[in-house]
């Protein structure tokens, strides 16, 4: 790492080097491991060597003590590199003195107001650390702050919601001008220590609901005990999400779970799915509340999937009660082939969980098209009576709709007796499928 007036030679892994060049913002987001907050030290470092008189700020949303900050990490850097007062560095206890009378200091947003927010208007850096806890309120006082000519804000952490701001930020459909953002984890860290990686083996042993969100910087699971949690580990770990690509010459099937309208029916949720041998390649999800099924079928059409054989639960026959027309009647008026499963009566639910359990280790999920469906799966999870110690069944709630209509999937496979050849595996990006 170093620019054309820096002599300093810091070593950079792969996954950063579009962080090098200049940008207005940028974000490195992932797991643990992955070695952002090393990358953005010593880029700090690299830039106050280079930009005599640098002003910079590391922040955090709450930061109760120097303990909190990156204070400890950048004076761990410029030991590592010796670098010292003769190169213009001087560690004091609440800041550090950079070369051209520069500084960096440690701050927490929750400390500030619209006031005292003024103080920073000339720094020409901003480091968040643990950006998923900046608050839209701190956000908001931020980014027209650093405003100096040249001056970025810089932002790592690992996800926690998509709903969080620095998530709707810069991993949203549009970004901010000028914004620079990588996706960064263990595997990406070439100096990952052997300790890491026990530690990481661990947690997929040990905590395989935890694993996606600690190491490869997925989101957070706020329940424990999720269905498939081991079993999306062990698919993730395989490379078994990622991108997959459609057979054109194997059934696109729409498996359903049937939503009602209104704003507070459950949710129509449906799967995209093709059985190729012994594979099942989940490639689209599709979810939305409240919405006549003439809404569904348009999104079927407008995503190419207009052919597809429509998979329902058995009360995919039931006539509706107001328009006597079942999902199955109108699905064939609209021109689709239907398929409807018979019920599985007393434990339906519990039947279509071990289906897919299953089934898992021969499957494969597009990892962008089908997000939305692989959370709510991660979710997905038995109520519990504490008091009792045992267990009342899946929960009915957002993350059902999602699960009932994959494992209604698992159930509509039907296994080949024969080995077929399978002509082209799914293409992952960077890894097998094809």
């Amino acid at each position: 790492m170093s620019t054309p007036d820096s002599t300093l030679d810091l070593k950079t892994a792969g996954v950063f080097v579009p962080l090098l060049a200049p940008a207005r913002y940028k974000g490195a987001w992932g797991g643990r491991g992955s070695g952002k907050s090393h990358f953005f030290a010593e880029k700090l470092i690299d830039d106050s060597y280079c930009e005599r008189g640098l002003l910079s700020v590391c922040i955090r949303e709450v930061q109760s003590s120097l303990r909190d900050s990156a204070k400890r990490l950048i004076e761990a850097k410029l030991a590592q590199y010796k670098l010292g007062e003769a190169h213009g560095f001087k560690i004091y206890r609440e800041a550090i003195r950079t070369p051209g009378d520069g500084i960096i200091i440690f701050q927490g947003m929750q400390d500030h107001n619209a006031e005292s927010i003024k103080s920073l208007e000339g720094f020409g850096r901003a480091w968040v650390e643990e950006a998923q806890a900046l608050s839209p309120r701190s956000l908001a006082l931020l980014r027209p702050t650093i405003r100096a000519p040249g001056s970025e804000l810089w932002f790592a952490w690992n996800p926690r919601h998509r709903t969080d701001p620095v998530d709707a930020m810069l991993r949203g459909p549009q970004l901010p001008t000028g914004a620079v953002v990588v996706r960064a984890n263990w595997s990406d860290n070439k100096w990952f220590t052997a300790e890491l990686e026990q530690e990481r083996l661990d947690c997929l042993r040990m905590s395989p609901d935890q694993y996606d969100h600690v190491w490869e910087g997925g989101y957070a699971r706020s329940v424990a005990g999720a269905y498939y949690a081991a079993q999306l580990a062990e698919a993730r770990e395989s490379g078994r999400i990622g991108r997959v690509r459609a057979d054109p010459l194997m059934t696109l099937r729409a498996i359903f779970d049937i939503g009602g309208t209104g704003a507070k029916a459950d949710a129509a949720a449906i799967w995209i799915a093709q059985y190729v041998g012994r594979e099942i390649r989940w490639l689209d999800y599709y979810e939305a509340q409240g919405q006549p099924l003439a809404t569904h079928v348009a999104w079927l059409r407008a995503n190419g999937y207009g052919a597809a054989l429509c998979v329902l639960p058995h009360d995919g026959a039931t006539a509706d009660r107001v328009h006597d027309a079942s999902y199955e009647s109108a699905l064939r008026q609209a021109g689709f082939a239907v398929q409807v499963i018979r019920n599985q009566g007393k434990g339906a639910a519990n039947f279509r969980i071990e289906a897919a359990r299953r089934l898992f280790p021969n499957m494969w999920f597009d990892e962008a098209k089908c997000a939305a469906g692989l959370e709510a799966l991660g979710a997905y999870h038995e109520r519990r009576d504490e008091a009792r110690g045992i267990g009342l069944g899946p929960a009915h709630d957002w993350a059902s709709h999602a699960a009932d209509a994959f494992g209604l999937g698992a159930v509509a496979y039907q296994r080949p007796r024969e080995p077929k050849p399978v002509r082209d595996r799914p293409i992952i990006e960077g890894g097998w499928m094809g």
